[in-house]
């Protein structure tokens, strides 16, 4: 038994025979200090800056909502535990440091973010959606989130307390299960996919209207994210890339996808499609405007 609890302990578990606390308490405070500084020095950029100022005007709107403000703080309540999970039960367990190489570093980001979003897909689409095979058992937990038809950046924390939980620890147990695996993760790598995963599902919610270079990936990103929100039977599950959605059949770019694919509306003339065009554009400021 004595055996037994000693195999058990943190030092015994981690790759480095350390429980590497400090390590982890470096991850945690850049973690939140990168995009600190960062995201001040993007917003010199009038791109960043603009982006920033609409998502904020969207945000004072929600606000107002009645239990908005509540359904948030109780999801960032349970989220303290979700970092738990992730800067105490699994960072100091196979946080390394050393001399690796800039191209190692890069590998394993990669590597961490894509084995990362692969589970994630596989959870949001058969388990808070219906993935093909009939509604998920989650699907009433990710509905809280889908009350948002048209999100801003805010929204990325409109969450069923579970459904916060779940994301971080899939992110904590990717990098326990990868970093024992690997024989440990350099702290820069943790640091950095930190960073991607809080950043990436935060900024995959913003209504950002810049499209021109070098904002025109991040605004096909959130337009693609926009369009999984606005129907509860839309496409687009990954949240790092599209790589897996587009892999395995479920990349929707407003039709639909699979069984729910929609038949794309026929192009109108160029003079009579003027009158519909401009109702319908007011249609979506409408909706705009209310959500």
């Amino acid at each position: 038994m004595t055996d037994l609890t000693m195999l058990l302990t943190p030092e015994a578990l981690s790759v480095s025979g350390i429980y590497q606390w400090k390590l982890a308490l470096l991850t945690m405070v850049m973690t939140a200090l990168i995009p600190l500084v960062g995201g001040r020095l993007l917003r010199l950029a009038p791109g960043f800056r603009d982006t920033a100022r609409l998502n904020r005007e969207a945000a004072a709107q929600r606000k107002d909502r009645a239990n908005y403000m509540a359904v948030s703080h109780r999801s960032g309540a349970w989220g303290i535990l979700g970092l738990g999970l992730i800067f105490v039960l699994a960072v100091p367990l196979v946080a390394t440091t050393g001399t690796q190489s800039g191209w190692k570093i890069a590998l394993d980001v990669f590597i961490v973010l894509m084995v990362y979003d692969f589970f994630y897909y596989l959870v949001h689409r058969f388990l808070f959606h219906d993935g093909g095979f009939g509604p998920g058992p989650l699907l009433w937990v990710h509905a809280t989130h889908h009350q948002q038809h048209n999100p801003c950046r805010m929204d990325s924390s409109y969450l069923n307390p579970i459904e916060n939980l779940m994301g971080q620890g899939l992110y904590a147990a990717v990098i326990l299960a990868l970093g024992l695996a690997m024989g440990g993760l350099d702290v820069i790598t943790i640091i950095i996919t930190a960073v991607a995963f809080i950043q990436i599902n935060l900024h995959n919610h913003d209504r950002q209207d810049v499209g021109h270079w070098p904002y025109r990936y991040l605004k096909y990103a959130t337009d693609m994210h926009h369009v999984h929100h606005k129907r509860f039977d839309s496409g687009n599950f990954a949240t790092i890339s599209l790589f897996y959605d587009w892999l395995f059949g479920s990349l929707d770019t407003g039709q639909g996808w699979g069984k729910n694919r929609r038949p794309a509306k026929p192009a109108k003339a160029a003079g009579a499609g003027n009158g519909a065009s401009k109702v319908a554009g007011k249609a979506a400021a409408a909706e705009t405007a209310e959500a």
